[in-house]
């Protein structure tokens, strides 16, 4: 079972860009945002969805394994760093890498720019930013015992399929515990809750 991460859950994002500001706060990049907010089917639909690193553990950080520079380094604990900026070289091999497009590339600093879920703060035991401001908790840092404690009902996915290959996560999604059938938002099929396979 993993430990304190961030849970996403798209049902609840109402685009506020709260998390977006508070990332901006952050004193490992202060002035930059590092979280992404998706709109879903903008124009045609308000339903938005936080984007942030999934901290991918198998296989290990694809965006890391592609990086020519050793720019991107995984910590002991799993967290995906972002680039190294005396080491990056803006080639974006990352950006092509990772399955869940999390990392930009910054075209005129040309550096690689994505969450390392505030490791400064989490670290220490405190929440990341965007966690902490999100005012409808579509953004949740904690266990899943504290996530289900809160939401009774509803069930965490933390492996995705990608054509014929499993992504397991160091970060979850919240889905519906009546809808584990559904493919995760994203077209992304749920494979595994709680460490039971719900494939067909």
């Amino acid at each position: 079972m993993m430990g304190r991460t961030i849970f996403i859950d798209p049902g609840r994002c109402i685009g506020c860009q709260a998390c977006v500001s508070a990332c901006r706060e952050c004193d490992s990049h202060r002035g930059t945002s590092m979280i992404h907010l998706d709109y879903t089917d903008e124009g045609h639909s308000v339903a938005s969805l936080p984007t942030v690193c999934m901290h991918c553990e198998d296989p290990v950080a694809p965006c890391a394994e592609v990086c020519p520079a050793d720019a991107i380094l995984v910590t002991a604990d799993g967290v995906v760093q972002q680039a190294d900026t005396t080491r990056c070289i803006g080639c974006a091999n990352c950006v092509n890498a990772c399955p869940f497009g999390v990392p930009k590339i910054d075209l005129g600093a040309k550096l690689q720019l994505k969450c390392n879920l505030c490791y400064d703060r989490t670290a220490y035991g405190l929440a990341p930013m965007c966690a902490t401001v999100c005012p409808t908790g579509a953004l949740f840092y904690g266990t899943v015992e504290e996530l289900q404690a809160e939401r009774p009902g509803v069930q965490v996915a933390d492996t995705f399929v990608f054509g014929e290959t499993e992504v397991r996560t160091g970060v979850a999604m919240v889905v519906p515990a009546e809808k584990v059938q559904w493919p995760v938002p994203g077209g992304l099929p749920v494979v595994e809750i709680n460490g039971k396979d719900v494939r067909r």
